[in-house]
């Protein structure tokens, strides 16, 4: 048997070991798709299935689970985004992932590289108190690789303020709208421009405004088409559909 042929023989047989190898591999990554760490089941496979790994949602939850959801989920996806983060559960997350980045602002603590971002997303605010909710809306949109223009205090007491933000409004694929009191301002924006509006009501308002129930209400009666309503105060979510919608 030719020398030559001998080689290409066995580095024929090598190229096939190894991709079987890895391909079992791959089979047994698939299979494993929950991490059982007794007190919560992970899913491992969220980002292969949705685009983005399971997000950790902090409140209800003791430190010492915080951390270790945190650790497993990072061990797997190589990133992780935990919701609702007080600054002593930022400084314990710190600790432990040390290029991590809190966004106190959003309550929001992200370790990971952020994707190329493309698109664009609008997130629009009706007043200065309900910029904790956009904030955490325009964050986690940016995290999932979306572009992110603000837009803040242009509420319906001063309509003009939004009508001068015309030609940045329109260039945007989605619409993040944010108001608490009257929660007027989704209907506005949405009978105004094309693109879908994603409607977040906050708490913010005086008594009648019942935590926010008052504006969650004025978003559901919308009459203007083409508007979709999150729950009360929940910017990561209204973020999470945005990039998805951005992204198509």
């Amino acid at each position: 048997m030719p020398i030559k042929w001998k080689e290409q023989r066995y580095t024929n047989f090598q190229h096939r070991f190894f991709d079987r190898r890895n391909k079992i591999k791959k089979i047994k990554e698939l299979t494993n798709t929950v991490s059982d760490i007794g007190f919560a089941k992970l899913d491992l496979h969220r980002e292969i299935r949705k685009g983005f790994p399971e997000v950790i949602f902090c409140p209800g939850k003791s430190e010492k689970q915080i951390i270790e959801c945190a650790l497993n989920i990072y061990k797997f996806n190589k990133r992780v985004l935990l919701t609702r983060v007080e600054p002593q559960i930022a400084r314990l997350l710190k600790k432990r992932f040390k290029s991590g980045k809190y966004f106190p602002e959003a309550r929001l603590y992200y370790v990971g590289t952020f994707k190329k971002q493309s698109g664009q997303v609008a997130v629009i605010c009706a007043g200065t108190g309900d910029i904790p909710v956009a904030e955490e809306a325009a964050i986690t949109a940016e995290i999932m690789g979306s572009r992110v223009k603000r837009i803040y205090d242009v509420g319906v007491a001063g309509l003009h303020r939004l009508l001068s933000f015309q030609r940045e409004i329109r260039k945007a694929r989605v619409l993040v709208v944010v108001a608490g009191m009257d929660g007027v301002l989704p209907s506005v924006v949405a009978g105004l421009f094309p693109a879908p509006v994603i409607a977040v009501p906050t708490s913010v308002g005086y008594g009648a405004n019942f935590a926010g129930l008052s504006s969650l209400l004025t978003m559901l009666n919308c009459c203007a088409p083409g508007v979709a309503v999150v729950n009360i105060d929940n910017g990561f979510g209204a973020g999470y559909i945005a990039s998805v919608i951005n992204n198509l």
